[in-house]
């Protein structure tokens, strides 16, 4: 199967890119959502970080507080590491056995934290939806009500725009409105058609 690994920074655009690539009858499969699923109630990734981390992280409904865990780890690079080495490889074995039952002309698969995650995604090509760092700092500032100082800082803990710049086979730079987004997407997405053949 021909896959496209589509990474980018926070508040790049990545999900409007992926609904796109989902418009044009291509199957996205998303880390994201692969990460949700395998921690609700009852998954083995949730027990683990409850074993490491507490119980104190649940819910009254058995489900994990993904705003207190994340409180927990981000300032504190050993935490969030033993999080990453329970996550990542359970999120990484999921998205291969998806993409290996995928049905379109070829799979897209979402990986935020490509470059961090340190598993290795089978792909043919990587494609980084980019964006200017002051455009990046202000959507983050619109979308999760922070200040710019909080933005940057959660941009500083990230792969620098530089490195992930340098990885990708492919670069989108989503300065404009979604039309050009769409427009750019289309494109590339009759380019893999045709390297999918």
């Amino acid at each position: 199967m021909f896959t496209v690994v589509l990474t980018g920074g926070i508040a790049s655009g990545k999900s409007t890119a992926s609904a796109i690539f989902e418009q044009l009858g291509i199957q996205v499969i998303d880390a994201d959502v692969v990460s949700r699923e395998l921690v609700e109630p009852g998954q083995p990734a949730l027990q683990r970080i409850t074993e490491h981390f507490g119980s104190d992280l649940l819910d009254a409904h058995g489900r994990l507080d993904r705003a207190r865990l994340r409180e927990r780890v981000f300032n504190d690079p050993p935490q969030r590491r033993a999080l990453e080495n329970i996550l990542h490889p359970l999120i990484h074995q999921r998205m291969l056995e998806l993409a290996a039952a995928a049905d379109s002309p070829y799979v897209v698969m979402v990986v935020p934290l490509l470059l961090e995650s340190e598993q290795d995604y089978p792909h043919d090509r990587v494609l980084l939806i980019d964006v200017p760092e002051q455009l990046q700092v202000q959507r983050v500032q619109a979308r999760d009500h922070c200040s710019a100082q909080q933005a940057r800082q959660i941009l500083s803990a990230q792969t620098s725009r530089e490195q992930r710049r340098a990885h990708a086979d492919d670069i989108v730079v989503n300065d404009g409105d979604t039309a050009q987004l769409q427009a750019a997407i289309k494109k590339l997405h009759h380019r893999y058609l045709s390297l999918s053949d």
